[in-house]
């Protein structure tokens, strides 16, 4: 029986089609991205694509395991499968991830370091179409929901001029890659949007900085221009601006 399925075209040619299929479902998932954000679909319709591709990478994945026990014995068939299943594993392990990811975080997508005072956009909040999140702060429900998820997002105090500060601040937002959109110095006031590389999400950034006892005070908003949940990015984009800004600070 085994002789005979080995010898069987369909056991010959399925390796090959595995392959295809493999390679069109990680084209699929991997095109989302750049679809969006080259406006050729909508947002829902990027995420129905990598649905769809995140899908039919499972099936591959599971049929490919089916048809390499059956060609184990043929060299190039079992390597054609191997490469199936080395395509198909990131085409569902990405949208998995992601999807992981949203179960753990809140579904907010305004996340900042003053919740009572949060700084606010000017010259960025007319840039937002009108399908798009509001740029007013959406209150006590998001900022209770941020403080159980992202305790340590906090205000950050500097022991410099508040002038310093808001040059360090640009000097990082730029270094960065940010788009500065607003920086004034006089109201310590600074706006940029952040582009995120693969989906170009572009998200809405806005520095404040203050007078504080001994220095300076510098709070951050990141928001999102679409979507419920970010995915926690907004939360890290604020850690990672901090800590270049101490890194800069000390440097």
């Amino acid at each position: 029986m085994a002789r005979l399925a080995l010898n069987d075209p369909w056991v010959r040619w399925l390796p090959n089609g595995l392959m295809v299929l493999a390679l069109v479902t990680a084209l699929a998932v991997g095109a989302a991205g750049p679809l969006y954000r080259f406006e050729l679909v909508g947002l829902g319709e990027a995420f129905s694509v990598m649905r769809a591709g995140a899908v039919a990478a499972v099936a591959v994945s599971v049929l490919g395991l089916v048809v390499l026990a059956l060609v184990l014995r043929r060299p190039e068939g079992r390597w054609r499968c191997i490469v199936a299943l080395v395509l198909a594993a990131p085409a569902f392990l990405g949208p998995f991830s992601m999807a992981r990811t949203a179960g753990q975080v809140p579904p907010i997508h305004d996340i900042t370091t003053d919740t009572e005072n949060p700084p606010v956009f000017e010259v960025l909040a007319e840039r937002r179409d009108a399908g798009e999140n509001s740029a007013t702060y959406p209150g006590d429900s998001v900022a209770r929901q941020q403080r159980e998820a992202y305790p340590d997002i906090r205000p950050l105090t500097l022991e410099v001029s508040p002038g310093r500060a808001f040059e360090l601040s640009r000097a990082v937002a730029q270094a960065t890659g940010w788009r500065i959109a607003a920086a004034d110095e006089g109201e310590g006031r600074l706006e940029a949007v952040a582009v995120t590389p693969w989906w170009g999400f572009r998200d809405d950034v806005v520095i404040r900085v203050r007078p504080a006892a001994g220095g300076s005070r510098v709070d951050v908003r990141s928001a999102s221009r679409v979507g419920v949940s970010d995915l926690g990015q907004n939360a890290q984009r604020i850690r990672d601006f901090q800590q270049r800004l101490l890194r800069r600070l000390r440097g």
